[in-house]
């Protein structure tokens, strides 16, 4: 798990912004779940190792996690899961299995240019974007007898 957190600092240091230690233990505790996690269940696991953390202190954190390019938020699973490369801004697509809640980042796909061109030519300037598409995984699409 050390490798990710190093890439996260790294990542941060380039920005000038820094992996606090609270930062670093949120990010901890989203690797380590492997998948989406909700704030209040990593709140949860947040206070066993600091009593007095409260909502607004997992909340804070994510935004920070989030606007730096390193967690997302999945909207329909009102969760965050770590990116699996860090970028910002956020301009994937996040395929997101109904059945297994698993998340997989399509990390700025051809169309995705086009619709840009789109918007521009609408005079629409798009700053980011994620987009979840729903649907089944690889796994969750095998037929279980």
């Amino acid at each position: 798990m050390d490798a990710p957190l190093d890439t996260a600092e790294s990542w941060l240091a380039a920005r000038g912004e820094k992996l606090t230690e609270l930062r670093r233990e949120v990010l901890s505790l989203l690797l380590a779940n492997h998948g989406p996690i909700k704030a209040y269940d990593l709140l949860a696991a947040l206070q066993k190792q600091r009593p007095g953390a409260s909502p607004p202190t997992v909340y804070r954190t994510l935004d920070f996690l989030v606007a730096a390019g390193i967690v997302h938020r999945i909207d329909s699973l009102q969760s965050f899961v770590v990116c699996p490369t860090f970028h910002a801004p956020h301009q994937g697509v996040l395929l997101v299995c109904e059945r297994c809640h698993g998340v997989e980042e399509l990390d700025s796909p051809l169309w995705m240019e086009t619709m840009r061109r789109e918007l521009a030519g609408s005079g629409f300037a798009m700053n980011q974007h994620e987009l979840e598409i729903k649907g089944l995984c690889r796994n969750c699409q095998v037929v279980t007898v």
